[in-house]
This record gives structure tokens, sequence and C-alpha cells, in this order.
């Protein structure tokens, strides 16, 4: 068996199994790695040479979540709470339907902005749901269709808006990596072919987001409510001055602009703490306390994303992703249908072992692109194929910030697992459309 399938097979099992994703991640590249021809001290050491890239990103949630708690005193976030909450009829058989469509379409439109508008990638769900809790909790909404919202609408976002994050993905890396290939093949691709490619793909994920929101979690769902989530309605909370919504505005305008003038969420985030502690937001001697609460928030993302780096450097050491891919390409011969569907098929289950459809395009660029030319694809198709090939499994995978980031969220009063309720629903909900809108795309295009 190839080293790659067997190390992906033995994680998702063991996510499975209810094995802590962290073990998971060491234990199946560890035996991946064994299996390649590595031994265990090459395995160990390629393992922990990777953890510095993925010790990076964690650091940087970690101050997300310190920026996050911060702002959560500022009580604006716990003032939203109190608005939506104060429209809810607590009589017995009222639905409070618009008050629920009202909060979905926020969540949608949160998401969106959080990777295009508002660059903050999952940053806003620690902020923005522990709070609404316990609205969701009265409305008895099913907290797997919010994942699968959240993982949705972000998804499509970078897929498909050219801003943000979107214009990272698309234009300099996607649209970077099948020029620098194609230039020896004589293909190039344009800016305008990109969002062509992708637009298939993106519906067949906001297809699932609605199947997943009309069909698979229509049902209530009922949960326990916590000291922390409990509704109150009786009194207001207490009115904010203008201080803190000024230092509060200003703090979120600042980090945004020097994320974006430093290329830094760790230098955004940490910036707009040190503006929220400096304006009084909370107490100065509640700086450690605000920091430390961040932390214990963002510590399971923080600490899976360095893990999953060390699991993708050891994928990348096997140097058995070529052979996989070769392997898929003898099979396919040159059946356009087939080769197709087993590209795509095969991109989601290398993505699902990367968590990260940034770092899979490089990766499946230089192998992908000669082959759907070889196979007679057009440039836009190819793009298509390439696209939603690293995109498949970013939301659905263990290791996935996406995937992370709700449970971060909804699982603050702990009645939110990880896998049965964020990764497996949002695996099912915004792959298994787009995998086959995109086969679509990759044949009419």
């Amino acid at each position: 068996m190839n080293a790659i399938v067997l190390a992906i097979v033995l994680m998702v099992m063991l996510c499975l199994l209810k094995i802590p994703v962290a073990i998971a991640l060491i234990s199946s590249a560890l035996l991946g790695a064994l299996h390649s021809g590595l031994s265990m001290s090459e395995a160990v050491d390629t393992f922990n040479d990777n953890l510095l890239m993925g010790a990076q990103v964690g650091v940087t949630y970690i101050m997300i979540g310190a920026f996050a708690v911060a702002i959560a005193r500022s009580g604006l976030v716990d003032l939203l709470a109190y608005k939506i909450a104060s429209q809810l009829d607590l009589n017995v058989g009222a639905t409070n339907k618009g008050v629920k469509w009202m909060l979905l379409l926020a969540l949608v439109a949160a998401s969106i902005m959080s990777q295009n508008l508002v660059p903050v990638h999952i940053a806003f769900i620690p902020i923005l749901i522990p709070p609404l809790l316990g609205v969701m909790n009265k409305l008895r909404m099913d907290r797997r269709g919010i994942a699968c919202i959240l993982a949705c609408s972000m998804s499509a976002s970078y897929l498909l808006l050219p801003t943000g994050f979107g214009a990272i993905y698309l234009n300099e890396i996607l649209l970077a990596n099948v020029n620098s290939v194609g230039q020896a093949y004589g293909m190039s691709a344009t800016a305008g072919m990109v969002l062509e490619a992708m637009v298939l793909p993106v519906m067949g994920i906001l297809l699932g987001m609605l199947v997943a929101v009309f069909y698979t979690y229509r049902k209530p769902r009922s949960y326990q409510d916590a000291l922390s989530t409990t509704l109150q309605t009786e009194k207001p909370l207490k009115p904010l001055n203008f201080k803190q919504i000024i230092f509060t505005v200003a703090a979120l305008v600042v980090a945004l602009i020097c994320q974006l003038q430093f290329d830094s969420l760790l230098i955004g985030a940490m910036i707009g703490f040190m503006i929220l502690s400096a304006a009084g937001i909370f107490r100065w001697s509640d700086q450690d306390d605000v920091f430390t609460e961040g932390l214990r928030m963002m510590a399971q993302i923080a600490v899976i994303i360095t893990f999953a780096s060390g699991f993708s450097g050891i994928l990348n050491a096997t140097n058995e992703i070529a052979p996989l891919v070769s392997a898929t390409a003898d099979f396919i011969g040159d059946n356009m249908v087939l080769g197709a569907a087993l590209m795509l098929v095969v991109g989601l289950f290398i993505t699902i072992g990367f968590g990260d459809s940034f770092a899979s395009v490089p990766i499946l660029a230089p192998i992908y692109v000669p082959l759907a030319i070889t196979l007679g694809f057009s440039p836009v198709a190819t793009i298509a194929l390439l696209g939603a090939a690293a995109a498949l499994g970013d939301a659905g995978s263990p290791a996935s910030t996406i995937t992370l980031g709700a449970t971060a969220g909804l699982n603050a009063d702990g009645q939110h697992d990880h896998i049965s309720d964020s990764v497996i629903p949002t695996f099912i909900h915004a792959n298994f459309g787009m995998l086959i809108f995109a086969w679509v795309a990759a044949l009419m295009l």
C-alpha cells in the first residue's frame, strides 16, 4: 500500500474511533513513514523539523484568541446577543422563525466577510459564536448545521471572491502555479479564467450548505443551557459608554490595517489587544487572565495545527505523493471522464492529510497540470480540476483550521464534538457537492 494512503486512512480511522486528533496525527504519520522505508529516527526527525511552520500558525491563533476575549470584555458582542435574544418569543409553541433566519443569514455574512472584506479567517468564530449559544439553544438549532454554514460559507468565499484570502488562493497560488507549470506545455491562464473555472465547484459547496440547513439538520436538537450561555432577557445589559465603542472599533480597524500592512494576523491581533488594554476596556491587572483565557480557548487549534505541520512534512518526506498520482494517471489512460473524477478524489484524499488547500496546490500542480493537458482538458477545465482538487477536504479534515475554528466556537459549553459534530458533517456537505460540480465543470469548460 502507498504510504500516503496508509497514513491518511489510519489518521481518519483513529479520529473516528475518538482517539485525540493530535495523537492520531502523530501515530499515523510515524506508521506511514516506517512503511515508506524511513527509520524511526528519520521519521521522528522529519516530524520535528516540520513543526516550526505549524507552531508559528498556532501562536498566531493563540494571539487571536486573546484578542477575541479582549473584544468580548468590551461588551459589544454580548450586546448583540442580547438584542437578538430580546427578539425571541419565549411563549410555549412560538417558532421564532424570523429570529432563526436572521441569525443564519448573519453567520453566512460574517463567514464571507472573514475571508474577503475583513480577512480574519476563523478569528471571528470564538468572538461571535459563544455569546449566541444561548439563543441557539432556545431556538433548538442543530449545531452541526451551524458548523456546515460556517465551513461552506468560508470555503465558497475564498474560492470565488478574489479579495483577501481569495486573492491569495485564486491569484497568488492557483493561477501562479498553473502558469508556472503550464508554461513548458504552451498553456497560459488569466484571472478571468480562474473565476470562470471556480463558479460551478462553489455552487456545489453552496448546494451542500442548503442541504444541511433545509434537510439534514432541519429538525430541532436540544442542548443543556450552561451558565455562560443562559439567556438573560428580563433586564438589559449595562449600557456601553462612548469610550468603549470608540476604542473597540478602533482596535478592530487598526488590527485589520496592521494585518494587511505586515501580512500578519499575529501582529494585527497583538496590536488590537494592546489598544484595548491601554484603553481600559478591561483592568490592567487582568491582562494575564485575558490572555490565558484566550490561550485556553485556542489551545486545541494551536496544538493540532502544529502537529498537522509535522504530519504533512512526513507525507512529503515519504516521496510517495508523485507515485500515487502517477499510478492514478496510468489507470486513467486517455479517459477524460474517469480522469477528472480520479484527479478530484486523489486531491480530496491528499488535502485531508494536509488540512490546508493553500498548501496542497503547489504539491498537486506539477503533476495535475501536465496530466490535464495530456488528457486534452482546456486551461479553464485544468484550473477547475486543480483548484477544486486542492480545496476538497479543506472543510472536513480533522486538522483543518475551518473545522477546528467551528468547534472552538460551538463547543464553548462542551456540547459539540469535533469529529462527529464538525468534521463529519462538514466533510459530507462541503465536499460531495463540490466534487460532483467540479467534475461536471471539468468536462463542460
